[in-house]
């Protein structure tokens, strides 16, 4: 079961609601990555707490360890690890690829005829991935929103190199659906990924070759590379945003920095996952209204007040800043699931305030005075 219907607008910016099996979530939406079946340092309980209405999973992480065929045999993902709200798995696509270079610069990864050669990032041994098993994975795992492989070219990539990343892709998608449908039984929704870097034309014959197959979604790949700058992201994505039709949720995958959600809110965008507020969260790094500050710094030593003024998160409700600046640099474990609360509770209270200004047709003043107080 998988539907998406569209609640309110301002502009090109709109809310709505994603039906999957796993229960529903609303759009605009941030996605905390788990992905080894874990968002770092937090339980599933406080996930729900912090109101995450649905994680993402990596199925290339997943696949080599514990295995996609446990993670089978012991009910599935949801009840693997105790998360029954929506899950959305990516290819893995993009770990293959950017995980395709040994300790000594030897590349690992060989495109072929079937699909993708690479060594695991753990011990080494030579796997295959295909179209056809990367849906079986995702499928083996119980995801509620698959995503079929793709080909990741670097953020440095030439046009040359991005179009060939373009024809494979369409080539794999099309094997990757007919499998999908050829597979009996309760399944996730399957997404099409766009590539096509920051070329408006590579954009276009992405999306023309997808377009012509029945899909759920559609994502926008391409545009969170390593190195890859706030321009090109921009770039890329304006030139993929109008061809994708009204009625099918956007997808920007790798996006999710306060700044970059606006901009692309603001254009129809409507799912988005990140690793930044958990990773930044491990430095010791905290997002807030006004800005992100580094609690490690020593101006914090002292300081009773809690990460942010307004916060209901636990972190924010129970403990000062230099309670958790101590913790931090002390290397305790604490710090960092407080830091981490912190994060993911700010992206959840940050996109439901993005969801009520776009219902109050108010959305560029919303964003205007966000950046002024965020900058």
């Amino acid at each position: 079961m998988f539907s998406f219907k569209i609640k309110s607008k301002d502009g090109k910016a709109r809310t709505g609601v994603i039906n999957t099996n796993h229960g529903s979530f609303m759009t605009p939406a941030f996605m905390p990555v788990g992905t080894q079946g874990t968002v770092k340092t937090i339980s599933q309980e406080e996930l729900r707490d912090i109101g995450a209405e649905i994680i993402l999973g990596n199925t290339y992480h997943l696949y080599l360890r514990p295995g996609d065929k446990l993670v089978q045999k012991m009910g599935g993902l949801h009840q693997f690890i105790g998360w029954d709200r929506p899950i959305l798995t990516d290819s893995g696509g993009y770990q293959v690829f950017s995980l395709g270079a040994g300790s000594r610069g030897e590349k690992l990864v060989k495109i072929t005829g079937k699909g993708v050669e690479f060594k695991s990032h753990l011990d080494g041994a030579k796997h295959l991935f295909t179209p056809e098993k990367v849906i079986d994975i995702q499928i083996n795992l119980g995801s509620d929103i698959l995503m079929p492989l793709d080909v990741c070219p670097s953020a440095d990539a030439g046009k040359e190199e991005i179009k060939e990343a373009v024809d494979t892709t369409s080539k794999w998608f099309s094997r990757a659906h007919e499998h999908y449908h050829k597979k009996r039984g309760k399944k996730g929704a399957l997404f099409a990924i766009v590539q096509g870097g920051t070329h408006k034309e590579l954009r276009e014959e992405s999306y023309s070759a997808l377009s012509q197959f029945k899909v759920d979604g559609f994502s926008i790949g391409g545009v969170a590379n390593a190195g890859e700058s706030k321009e090109k992201q921009r770039k890329a994505l304006f030139a993929t945003l109008p061809l994708l039709p009204e009625e099918k949720p956007r997808y920007l995958m790798g996006v999710g920095m306060p700044e970059d959600i606006l901009d692309a809110v603001e254009q129809g965008v409507d799912m988005f996952d990140c690793v930044a507020p958990t990773r930044i969260a491990r430095n010791g790094t905290v997002f807030t209204f006004g800005g992100r500050i580094n609690l490690k710094a020593a101006k914090y030593k002292e300081d009773t007040g809690p990460i942010e003024k307004g916060c209901d998160c636990m972190a924010c409700k129970n403990y000062p800043r230099g309670y958790i600046r101590h913790l931090l640099m002390s290397g305790e474990i604490l710090g960092i699931r407080l830091t981490t609360i912190h994060n993911l509770r700010f992206m959840m209270r940050f996109m439901g305030e993005i969801r009520k200004a776009i219902k109050e047709g108010r959305l560029k003043g919303y964003k205007r005075r966000f950046l002024k107080r965020y900058e």
